[in-house]
């Protein structure tokens, strides 16, 4: 019998499978180390507070992932509501949970007040594309922003409700004429 002599690839097949099996485990780890970052900032809240103000818009965008998104006009000194002054500073947040999403798209125009947590690092855009997540809404007005709402300066003269009014008379039922008082008589 005659032996067949096959040369030893060991050594070199041994470098190419720990190149692949380093790679494997970078590779594992990269993916790991995602998911731990993405659960990490999601789940956990850098900072969480209240603001209020309109309601200017609510939208579902995106081109692969649709996102919930908003924004309110905050009023600092001015504005609708404390008078002229400074313009509105627009602050822009996003909402993931289904029941908060409705609530707001049916509050659009209105002055409302958010809950929201901050969570820094969110690594993509699928889930929110701010830092800002809505999680409580409420509603602090019942009309929307751009008619009159009901105060005590609505029935005075000049107030603009958009409505004329019911009756002619006066705002101010004290305030109407009448007879002038009776004059005392001397003895």
């Amino acid at each position: 019998m005659t032996r067949i002599e096959v040369p030893n690839s060991v050594g070199r097949r041994g470098s190419r499978g720990r190149f692949g099996r380093w790679l494997m485990i970078l590779l594992l780890l990269i993916i790991v180390g995602t998911g731990l970052w993405t659960w990490l900032t999601l789940g956990w809240a850098y900072a969480e507070g209240e603001r209020a103000g309109v309601l200017q818009k609510f939208v579902r965008r995106g081109w692969v992932c649709k996102t919930r998104e908003g924004e309110i006009a905050l009023y600092y000194g001015g504005g609708q509501y404390l008078g002229s002054g400074a313009s509105p500073q627009l602050w822009d947040f996003s909402v993931r949970d289904n029941s908060v999403a409705e609530d707001l798209s049916k509050a659009v125009g209105h002055r409302v007040q958010l809950h929201y947590t901050e969570h820094p690092g969110i690594p993509t855009s699928c889930f929110a594309e701010t830092r800002y997540l809505v999680d409580k809404v409420t509603v602090t007005d019942n009309a929307p922003a751009n008619q009159a709402t009901p105060g005590p300066a609505s029935g005075a003269p000049g107030a603009t409700t958009g409505a004329p009014p019911a009756t002619s008379a006066p705002a101010n039922p004290a305030a109407a004429p009448t007879s002038p008082p009776p004059t005392p008589t001397s003895p």
